[in-house]
């Protein structure tokens, strides 16, 4: 029996209602405010990630075990990597490890810093 069950994923960031946009225009779903700093992303399938208002976020830095690493970070399934590429590209993800085209994963930042990556389907 489980002790506990899953609420959410909460990133820290500057501007939570632009990260909830970014994510909302890959994954889809409903952006709700539940404070100035603080907003909920419900996506399709039930699943909720929040973002947390941190004027000062100092991202981490991805591949740097020394300067938080990673932190945690998000895999997000697509059909296509190339076109999954594409598209996040201009909603302004940033490529932190995309070089080895034959991966099944590709690595990116969101506009707040945050690692998270593109996996083939």
């Amino acid at each position: 029996m489980p002790i506990a069950t899953y609420s959410t994923v909460a990133l820290d960031c500057p501007d939570p209602p632009a990260l909830a946009e970014f994510y909302a225009s890959i994954l889809g779903g409903e952006i709700k405010q539940y404070d100035a700093d603080w907003y909920d992303l419900h996506v399709p399938g039930g699943h909720r990630i929040s973002f947390q208002r941190v004027p000062d976020l100092h991202p981490p830095e991805w591949p740097n075990a020394e300067r938080n690493s990673q932190q945690l970070h998000l895999d997000l399934d697509v059909p296509d990597l190339d076109e999954g590429e594409r598209q996040i590209l201009a909603l302004g993800a940033r490529p932190l490890d995309t070089e080895d085209r034959q991966r099944s994963f590709r690595v990116y930042a969101d506009p707040a810093g945050h690692p998270f990556c593109l996996c083939q389907e």
